[in-house]
């Protein structure tokens, strides 16, 4: 046995070693593959002449030589095989296929493992695809599952015949999940999750795609959102010869920056008085959509001219139905008005935060949120999704020493970075830490910033063909759309505008919040448009979103950044052609 696992780590290792042996093993062509038969000498044994796919079964026990992983390892091993039947119907239907677990073993032996799956299955379309997780990661995305904000109404990656691949980025969350900042004091596990996992990971399942199907794929992109998202961009720009496409939304992609920005946004929810009731943040939902709605030519409950919005609404002197949405006096009398700790801490929110120490990374600051026009969770909206929105933006109670359970999100995990990765003290008081002004902590968190926050130098991606596909809701109050409108500015500062446009596309979704919505749960075909830009050279045009829970069936225009959608005057607001895209 021991000896057909060493010839399946050498079948693996020669096939993922050059560009030679990969034609030898198969590659090359854009044909659908089936696998074919098992050799006859048994797991692992080629016989002269031949061409090796390993059956599901004989993928269990496969190992994967270090030297095979572009990155240190001690190697890694498929733990685990299971071959699942054909199953669903419609967007649901998945073929049959392989679903292979296992691990890969750290250099150092205190740290812990990443735990990977791949999906491989029995007629492959010759592509493969990626997935990224969210927050501090801990656990596998499902290799079943979609793009993120993905058509409800197409198959996924694997129902369409993709191979799919993901981790848990090096490390297995206790019950805080994606909030769990434990594996900080690990710095192989740190490293894993500023990006190393992802080569880590990437080599392995294209070691074991080819003892599948003894090829490779012709197709490989990445697509993620949140932490996913910053995933997908330093793949990309970290390992470019690895991908194709990318698929980022709503990308922490200065990780570093936007755990300091946030943790001013949660410090100032913990100053006294100025945690807002779910019904306060109903009522500054209201007095910004009375403000900013028809500021896009329709009163349709989106905000799209969210600059204007932002450059108009002030809390201290809005109005809703009429009356003052401050209170008299500034004095917090109920939930009928925004007490100035209140509205001093939504400015808080609304502004940058500005960093006065040097990260290594270059990051001088993080860019406020759109506050105004967002839903930071309001218990009055019916939909299933809105405890995921709260939960995901201001959660239900107050942040506070020690970090109380339904805190906001930003705020545990702000608290869990603090503790873990910085001072590497579980007692120590994290809103105690000044993000601007870090004091002794400076030297730590630029360190960091190397690890976590993610260069916009993408020029290799772009000259080997690679294509990158940016969305981002603008009422995300976790990860700033002004941040990957940076990103954006950043790459058309460096390239050009014509250049980036070669590709890469941005939109932004009036009303989406960070990955999902009750007010318009924005969903997109981001696959097919990659794969055919990635294929046949056809750029992306006329994109359309879809809302599944605000109202169900509106479509809006994804317009090219920094255009926005405005109503034509006339048409039912509710459809796409209703509207077009201006500067």
């Amino acid at each position: 046995m021991k000896t057909g696992i060493h010839r399946l780590a050498l079948l693996a290792t020669a096939c993922a070693s050059t560009s030679a042996v990969l034609l030898a093993c198969g590659g090359g062509g854009n044909t659908t593959v089936a696998p074919a038969a098992a050799a006859p000498d048994g797991p692992g044994i080629v016989a002269p002449g031949q061409q090796a796919t390993l059956s599901c079964a004989q993928l269990q026990g496969m190992a994967i030589a270090a030297a095979a992983i572009g990155l240190p390892t001690s190697g890694a091993t498929v733990t685990a095989t299971r071959s699942v039947a054909a199953s669903g119907s419609g967007a649901a239907a998945l073929p049959a296929y392989c679903e292979v677990s296992g691990q890969i073993a750290p250099v150092d032996p205190t740290a812990p493992n990443i735990l990977f799956q791949v999906g491989l299955p029995e007629t492959w379309n010759r592509k493969a695809v990626m997935l990224g997780g969210g927050g501090f990661d801990g656990t596998i995305p499902s290799i079943k599952g979609n793009v993120p904000n993905g058509p409800a109404d197409q198959l996924t990656p694997l129902g369409r015949g993709y191979v799919t691949f993901a981790s848990d980025s090096g490390h297995q969350a206790n019950a805080l999940g994606s909030q769990d900042g434990r594996f900080g004091l690990s710095d192989e596990a740190v490293r894993n999750f500023g990006g190393d996992v992802l080569k880590k990971t990437r080599d392995t399942a294209m070691a074991i795609v080819q003892a599948r199907y003894a090829a490779s794929p012709v197709k490989s992109y990445f697509a993620g959102g949140s932490t996913g998202g910053r995933e997908a961009l330093a793949a990309i720009q970290r390992w470019p010869a690895d991908w194709d496409g990318a698929i980022a939304w709503y990308p922490a992609w200065n990780d570093a920056a936007a755990l300091l920005g946030g943790h001013r946004m949660s410090r100032a929810l913990a100053q006294p008085g100025a945690y807002p009731s779910a019904a306060k943040r109903q009522l500054l939902y209201q007095a910004a959509m009375e403000a900013c709605d028809a500021l896009d030519g329709a009163s349709d409950g989106l905000i799209a001219n969210q600059n204007l919005c932002n450059a108009r609404f002030d809390p201290a002197t809005a109005t809703v139905g009429g009356a003052p949405l401050r209170c008299a006096g500034g004095a917090d009398t109920g939930d009928g008005c925004l007490s100035d700790a209140q509205i001093a801490a939504m400015n808080t929110i609304n502004t940058a935060t500005r960093f006065n120490f040097t990260l290594a990374s270059g990051e001088t600051g993080y860019p406020g949120y759109n506050i105004w026009g967002a839903d930071p969770g309001i218990s009055t909206r019916t939909s299933a999704l809105e405890p995921t929105v709260t939960f995901l933006a201001f959660g239900t109670v107050q942040p506070a020493m020690p970090m109380p359970a339904g805190a906001p999100y930003i705020s545990t995990l702000t608290d869990q970075w603090i503790k873990y990765f910085v001072t590497r003290d579980a007692s120590y008081d994290s809103l105690s830490l000044d993000p601007e002004n870090p004091g002794a902590w400076a030297g730590r968190i630029s360190a960091l910033s190397t690890q976590l926050d993610t260069s916009t130098d993408i020029s290799a991606f772009q000259a080997r063909g690679g294509k990158l596909l940016l969305a981002h809701g603008l009422a995300d109050v976790l990860v700033s759309t002004r941040a990957t409108e940076q990103y954006y500015q950043r790459l058309q500062s460096a390239m050009g505008p014509s250049r980036v446009d070669s590709f890469v596309r941005y939109y932004e979704v009036a009303g989406l919040g960070h990955a999902v919505s009750s007010v318009f749960n924005a969903t997109w075909d981001s696959l097919t448009a990659l794969d055919q830009w990635s294929s046949t050279g056809s750029a992306p045009s006329g994109q359309v979103t879809t809302d599944t829970a605000g109202v169900p069936g509106r479509t809006r225009p994804l317009c090219d950044y920094p255009k926005w959608p405005q109503y034509r005057g006339s048409g039912d607001v509710n459809l796409a052609a209703s509207f077009q895209c201006v500067d």
